[in-house]
């Protein structure tokens, strides 16, 4: 049997307003824009929530009752939960019940969605930690499968999951790392023991979550006979399909078609006895290791360049990272609830993707999930925000 294993990301950002220089000293509320822009986090967690969650988990409810043997995934930022319990109850309801189906896995990533593994190990565990607390408040489960922040990914990272007794981790199936392998097998990662590696097959992903509605795709449109087709014929053990969750209703609006294809998929897939469905969990217990996979380089899902250029690319980007990293000791030993946890909201990836200065299609990726008018307006707001979060510190301290 080879297997579909479907994981889906759940995200949203506290999105820092645009914070001026006069603010600094006189404003500590950086994420509460009350206006009806961009970046009013409430109304646009609300607006993603009645495009895309609420629409597509009511179909994969459904979807789950009426095929036992389909199964999913998915990985939630602690931040985004968060805003659902605050802003959107019905849509976390609404995971709750798909999660309680017994067919879906929920993964284990950082509270904030932070690149922290790669700038302070100490605080991505307390990040990992509380984020593991809150999935088993909320779902009653324990994560046993790990993906990183934007599914960035090196050899060390696999060997903390190792460590901590994660049974799998996923990671990009980028081709420069495999050469002639599939990113279609269980792969073990470098120097570790027990986990595996799942690795994206980002060209039947990406398919779904970038090509569905572009006319101009030579495939164009997709149907669930071709895609399944595709499915069938690949070679390997398992076909890992790895996306964003607003990948339906939001990405792909729902005059696309989006949804009749995703409750369409598990018909069609029935139709060849030699697939069925997986979670991560479920892939790395059912399949044995085919090789080991070293990648000693950050490797994420971002980009043309496949690392971590996205948020790191540019001197705006690498300036914002090393103050709010700088600032961990003062914020620690400060022990006050509020500014730890602005701080830790100042780490989400999203502030510095928004810095990003690519250009050609990277540069318009960039630009459409972006709330500001330019990277330098998001530089310049989270600078100030940064600014002021500084001075707060300094004030506990004395």
């Amino acid at each position: 049997m080879k297997s579909i294993c479907f994981y889906f990301q759940v995200h949203q950002p506290y999105r820092v307003k645009r914070y001026r220089v006069f603010d600094i000293g006189n404003d500590p509320e950086y994420f509460n824009d009350r206006s009806e822009s961009d970046l009013n986090n409430r109304r646009i967690v609300e607006k993603v929530a009645r495009k895309s969650y609420i629409p597509t988990t009511a179909l994969l409810l459904e979807m789950l009752k009426r095929h036992p043997q389909l199964r999913i995934s998915y990985s939630f930022s602690g931040i985004a939960l968060e805003q659902l319990e605050r802003y959107v109850p019905e849509a976390l309801d609404l995971f709750k019940k798909v999660v309680d189906t017994g067919q879906v896995e929920v993964l284990g990533e950082t509270y904030y969605h932070s690149l922290s593994f790669f700038y302070s190990p100490a605080e991505f565990e307390r990040q990992v930690g509380k984020h593991r607390e809150l999935i088993r408040r909320i779902f009653g489960v324990w994560p046993r499968a790990f993906r990183n922040t934007e599914l960035s990914y090196r050899n060390d990272l696999a060997q903390w999951a190792d460590s901590a007794g994660y049974t799998a981790i996923l990671a990009e199936g980028w081709d420069p790392i495999l050469g002639w392998r599939s990113p279609n097998y269980v792969y073990r990662p470098k120097d570790t023991r027990n986990i595996k590696l799942l690795l994206k097959n980002y060209r039947l992903s990406d398919d779904v979550a970038f090509r569905f509605s572009s006319k101009e795709w030579s495939e164009w449109p997709l149907t669930t006979e071709k895609f399944g087709k595709w499915v069938g014929e690949a070679e390997g053990d398992t076909v890992n399909l790895f996306m964003d969750y607003e990948t339906f209703g939001e990405h792909q609006w729902e005059d696309t078609g989006i949804f009749q294809f995703l409750e369409q998929l598990p018909h069609e897939i029935a139709k060849n006895p030699g697939l069925n469905f997986m979670t991560p969990s479920e892939v790395a217990a059912a399949y044995e290791v085919r090789d080991e996979v070293d990648m000693p380089h950050v490797v994420t899902w971002a980009d043309t360049d496949r690392d971590l250029t996205a948020w790191t690319g540019n001197p705006m980007q690498r300036a914002a990272l090393d103050s709010v990293y700088g600032m961990e000791t003062d914020v620690m030993m400060a022990n006050d609830h509020k500014l730890l946890e602005d701080w830790r909201r100042m780490q989400t990836s999203d502030h510095f993707y928004y810095m990003c200065t690519k250009y050609a299609n990277d540069g318009d990726v960039h630009a459409y999930f972006s709330p500001y008018e330019s990277p330098y307006d998001a530089y310049i707001a989270y600078m100030n925000a940064l600014s002021d979060l500084k001075l707060r510190v300094e004030k506990v301290k004395k």
